[in-house]
Order: structure tokens, then C-alpha cells, then sequence
């Protein structure tokens, strides 16, 4: 494995674990108030948009890491229409 895969590894690892605080909170709480609807369904599908990048670039950190962190904006985003 080279350098810039290590990096490309270690910046998915980085944004996709900062997710998990926020999620992890709003699963406990169902707390929503503090989240902009608009702006997470936009970064939700830009996420979707990343993944897609990802997989059809052959980028795995990309696609590995867009794949968790869609999850847990879909999860954070279903929870902010849920529970309004």
C-alpha cells in the first residue's frame, strides 16, 4: 500500500468516524431541533453522489467511506423527518 492510499484511508477513516457523536445522539434523543432539514437532505445526497463517484472511479477509502457516512446521514436525516 502506498502513501497516498494510507492518507486516502486515514482521511475516510477521520470524516466518516466524526459522524458517529451526531448520529449516536439523535438515535438517543430523537432531538432533531438543532438539524437543518434542507442542509442535511442536500448533504445526504451529495454523500449518495460521492459513493456513487467512489465506486465507479474505482476509489475504495472514497466508496468505503461515503458507503458509512450515507448511512448515518440517512439515519440522522429520517430521524429530522420523523420526529419534527
Amino acid at each position: 500500500m502506498n502513501i497516498t492510499a494510507i492518507i486516502g484511508y486515514l482521511a475516510a477513516f477521520g470524516t466518516t468516524v466524526s459522524f458517529l457523536p451526531q448520529a449516536i445522539k439523535t438515535i438517543q434523543t430523537k432531538n432533531t431541533s438543532g438539524i437543518s432539514l434542507s442542509m442535511y437532505g442536500l448533504f445526504t445526497l451529495g454523500t449518495l453522489f460521492w459513493l456513487i463517484y467512489g465506486i465507479m472511479s474505482g476509489s475504495l477509502p472514497v466508496a468505503i467511506a461515503n458507503a458509512i457516512t450515507l448511512l448515518f446521514a440517512s439515519i440522522i436525516l429520517v430521524y429530522k423527518i420523523r420526529y419534527k
